[in-house]
C-alpha cells in the first residue's frame, strides 16, 4: 500500500462494532502521528474517574479555576498512562516546551508548563486532558484497519473541535459516525474480503 507518511494524521479513528481489545471497544480516537515508522492518538471519550483538581494535587500544582477542577481526566490510551497529554485547540505561535502541531488539525502538548499555564488561567482553551496514549508500530494501524478493526474520518478542523471539545462524551462516538453518512447499528463487526 502507497500513502503519504501523513495520511492519517488529523483524522479520527472508529472503533468498529467487532473490537475486541477492551481499551478500545467504543472509542473515537484523534490521530495526532502517521508516518511509516507507526501511528500516535489520544482517545477522546473515555472520562476517568480522576478530575483535573486532583490530578492537579498529585503534580503539586494549585487549581483554582472552578469549571476547570471538576473536568475529567480522560484515558488517551494504554501506553505511558502515567504521563499526561493535554489536547488543545490551535494557538498562534504556542510557547509550550513540547507541542505538536498538527497541521491543519490541533495541537497536543506534553510538557508541564501548558498545566503551570492552565493553573494560571492563561491556558490553551479549550483543553482536553489524558493520560496515557494510543500507539501503533510500523503498519500495524493499516493491518486493524484492514481486518475491520476500525474506520478513519477525515473531518474539518471546526468540526473536530465541535466533537471533542462541545459534544457531550456520551455522544461523541455517533457524532462522528454520523458525518460517514450512516448509523454505526447499521455496521458489521466481520471483515468481507471479495
Amino acid at each position: 500500500m502507497s500513502f503519504s507518511a501523513d495520511h492519517l494524521a488529523n483524522q479520527f479513528l472508529i472503533a468498529m462494532p467487532g473490537m475486541q481489545d477492551p481499551n478500545f471497544a467504543g472509542t473515537v480516537i484523534y490521530l495526532f502521528e502517521h508516518t511509516e515508522r507507526g501511528a500516535m492518538g489520544l482517545v477522546v471519550n473515555r472520562p476517568t474517574e480522576v478530575n483535573m483538581a486532583t490530578l492537579f494535587d498529585k503534580i503539586d500544582l494549585k487549581l483554582e479555576i472552578a469549571p476547570l477542577l471538576e473536568q475529567p481526566v480522560y484515558f488517551g490510551g494504554p501506553v505511558q498512562v502515567e504521563r499526561g497529554f493535554v489536547l488543545h485547540a490551535p494557538m498562534e505561535n504556542p510557547s509550550y516546551r513540547s507541542s505538536l502541531i498538527v497541521p491543519e488539525g490541533l495541537t497536543m502538548t506534553t510538557s508541564k508548563d501548558v498545566l503551570e499555564a492552565v493553573a494560571a488561567g492563561t491556558g490553551p482553551s479549550p483543553f482536553l486532558m489524558t493520560l496515557g496514549y494510543s500507539g501503533w508500530g510500523a503498519g500495524q494501524l493499516e493491518e486493524e484497519i484492514s481486518l475491520n478493526g476500525w474506520m478513519n474520518v477525515p473531518l474539518s478542523q471546526a468540526q473536530m473541535v465541535e466533537i471533542i471539545f462541545n459534544t457531550p462524551v456520551g455522544e461523541r462516538y455517533s457524532r462522528t459516525m454520523s458525518y460517514l453518512g450512516f448509523d454505526v447499528s447499521h455496521l458489521s463487526g466481520e471483515a468481507g474480503h471479495a
